[in-house]
């Protein structure tokens, strides 16, 4: 069974502003929003599953690595190739282009709605930004490979074996093209409120270089490895573009709900209860329905409302009028392309974020070896909770860029405050949870074959330093998005990764000779938490106008939490650990016992978003049809109209509906 995608709402469901004078606005706007909030909490929920099967499945890869190659100097010579696609996905997926094109693409999409263009705005901008950008990715590529040598050189110039780092990042260098081609697919998918796609390309991605490592492991060596990422990187796209070609082929995003609608007469809606009816057919003398929606179903206002800031609402005559504003939307401005500046903004932070790797593996080039397949262990499973906590900023993101878009900056900024508070308690849980389990979590998921014990207790230390930079981490994530979600340049960002990143390479020169490993990932900790901070103090005129004492309360409250929870699972982990035990199970006591601490304490201590998480969380999950308060579900028969039939004609009765057919 294939799941149905989730629609995330549209702007016009969450209300910004409530006109006092029309009767009954608050009751409408706070049912918009109310919904609002429940299909975003189950889009958010919707990517955070995918993400989580798509971190397994990296998991899994890391453990097939481990397993097939152990932690030496081949597993080395690939992961320094393995820092090619790191930079891909982050620049062109994850953060770089998409801080770019999520903006651009809510503008369109605004005018779009508004139909003051002439023309679709998201075909034309499409037209024009994906063949210079397709050009671009496959320059960049075509660098790579030929300045393949250089780059090993310089990121690991103690590296024991140079030719093996070499083909292996020239056969990494593909991914380029198919990241970019798949970050573009991602973006538009994302502003158009589709996730399920772009939730699932890293399945898809981990499948191909599981696969390519098992199928030609045995003759090729770590080079599998390096072709599953190139296989990786098209299966990225394939499982995205019949998607993205769908709602670039019909605006509405519904391409066969009028059609067959019109053909079948049918339709059929899940609400509060079930009603089945047969609408009249519309004919050649019916006046055809026109939509100004965007590719989202929003729930309809109550009459007399003003359903959001770029829904008009209706008075008494019937007749349309704009909402009162008090800020110009940026959907007003004329179209402007892709900026350069923009793009080399957004580009150049994260490129400056990811170079903290950079700086890890030079370090770690000098030490012994498997150090920096250790750092590459520990950080890789020490950053699902960060992964996981963003999920909902990932989500959050087009709509805080539609407000922005159209002048709502009330809407935006309570967005992101919302955002960052829950963000930050979520991070801070699984921070507990690797502190605590992190030897546990090593031995269970790495040291098997040519991984051994002793691999386990270098990772775990370093994961457990490395769990201390989580927050900072998840901070810029969170407010990096709101710095870029205007649609326009801004060099502040770089400006503080800059500076993070000056404090990284300095701590971990000085740390690395009397720590070793521990004191590079402290280090990393200590540059993203500084520029974590440089990000907060900077919010205001910049960005989304955040409340900065707000955000650090919200950001402070939970920090004690955390300290309580890791203290209480580490001690019952160490508890129950033992020769004989399997790791699972002393894994499994400890992280309950974080939870258990964890969700104690939250609403004591009055961490902001721990009660709205959970109700979140039951809301997503509740059954689509549920019982109503008298016990029973409605069931409602519409009939068609009479119609005027030729004469001679019989008239046919309606087709009975299937219980497998979709629901419209």
């Amino acid at each position: 069974m294939t799941t149905p995608p989730v629609h995330a709402p549209d702007e016009a469901a969450v209300p910004a502003a409530r006109s006092a004078d029309v009767p009954g606005a608050d009751a409408g706007a706070d049912a918009g929003e109310r919904s609002s909030r429940g299909l975003l909490a189950r889009a958010a929920l919707l990517t955070a599953v995918l993400s989580v099967a798509g971190s397994v499945l990296g998991l899994a890869r890391d453990q097939a690595l481990a397993r097939l190659f152990g932690a030496g100097r081949e597993t080395d010579a690939f992961l320094v190739a393995w820092t090619v696609p790191e930079f891909a996905a982050t620049l062109l997926i994850e953060d770089g282009l998409a801080f770019a094109l999520v903006p651009m693409f809510s503008l369109a999409l605004a005018r779009r709605a508004q139909g003051t263009v002439p023309g679709d705005p998201v075909r034309a901008l499409v037209a024009a930004t994906l063949p210079r950008l397709t050009l671009a990715f496959a320059a960049a590529g075509a660098l790579v490979v030929a300045a393949a040598p250089v780059l090993v050189r310089a990121l690991a110039p103690g590296l024991p074996d140079h030719a093996l780092a070499v083909d292996c990042t020239r056969l990494t260098a593909t991914c380029v093209v198919s990241f970019g081609l798949a970050g573009y697919c991602s973006a538009a998918l994302r502003a158009h409120r589709r996730f399920l796609a772009p939730a699932a390309i890293y399945c898809a991605y981990n499948t191909g270089i599981i696969t390519a490592m098992f199928v030609l492991g045995g003759r090729w060596g770590v080079r599998a490895a390096a072709v599953g990422v190139a296989v990786g990187g098209l299966l990225m796209v394939a499982a995205q573009l019949p998607s993205l070609a769908g709602q670039l082929r019909h605006p509405d995003g519904r391409p066969d709900r009028r059609r067959l609608r019109s053909r079948f007469g049918f339709w059929l809606r899940f609400g509060s209860r079930f009603r089945f009816g047969f609408r009249r057919d519309e004919g050649a003398g019916a006046a055809p329905r026109t939509s100004t929606a965007t590719a989202t179903d929003a729930p309809t206002p109550s009459a007399g409302t003003t359903a959001g800031t770029n829904a008009p609402h209706r008075g008494t005559a019937g007749q349309e009028a704009p909402a009162p504003r008090t800020t110009p939307r940026a959907a007003d401005t004329p179209a402007r392309p892709l900026a350069l500046a923009l793009l080399g903004t957004v580009l150049l932070f994260a490129l400056c974020r990811q170079s903290q790797v950079l700086i890890e593996r030079f370090l770690a080039s000098g030490l012994p070896s498997g150090a920096i397949s250790h750092l590459n262990y520990a950080q890789k499973v020490a950053q699902i909770p960060m992964t996981l906590s963003l999920m909902l900023c990932t989500v959050t993101f087009p709509v805080v860029a539609r407000a922005v878009a159209d002048g709502d900056t009330e809407r935006a900024r309570a967005r992101v405050e919302r955002d960052v508070a829950l963000a930050a308690g979520l991070v801070l849980l699984g921070t507990a949870t690797v502190v605590a389990c992190a030897p546990q979590m090593v031995q269970l998921l790495f040291q098997r074959g040519a991984f051994r014990a002793a691999d386990t207790a270098a990772t775990a230390g370093v994961m457990r330093v490395y769990a201390l930079g989580l927050l900072g981490q998840t901070v810029v994530g969170a407010l990096a998005r709101c710095y870029f979600s205007a649609g326009r340049a801004n060099w502040y960002p770089l400006g503080a990764m800059a500076v993070g990143i000056a404090a990284t390479a300095g701590a971990g020169a000085w740390a690395v000779g009397p720590w070793g490993v521990s004191g590079i990932a402290a280090a990393n900790a200590a540059g993203i938490t500084v520029t974590a901070a440089l990000l907060v103090a900077g919010t205001g005129p910049r960005s989304v106008p955040v409340r900065v004492r707000r955000v650090l309360g919200d950001l402070a409250r939970p920090v004690p939490v955390a300290v309580a929870a890791a203290v209480a699972g580490a001690l019952v982990a160490d508890r129950l650990a033992a020769p004989g035990v399997s790791p699972a199970v002393p894994l499994a006591a400890g992280a309950a016992a974080v939870v258990g601490v964890f969700a104690v304490l939250a609403p004591v201590l009055g961490v902001r978003g721990a009660v709205p998480a959970v109700e979140s969380v039951r809301r997503s999950l509740r059954p689509v049809t549920r019982r109503l308060p008298h016990g029973r579900i409605s069931l409602r028969i519409r009939f068609p109209l009479p119609r005027r039939l030729p004469p001679g004609a019989r008239p046919r009765r309606p087709r009975k509906s299937r219980g497998s057919r979709r629901s419209r």
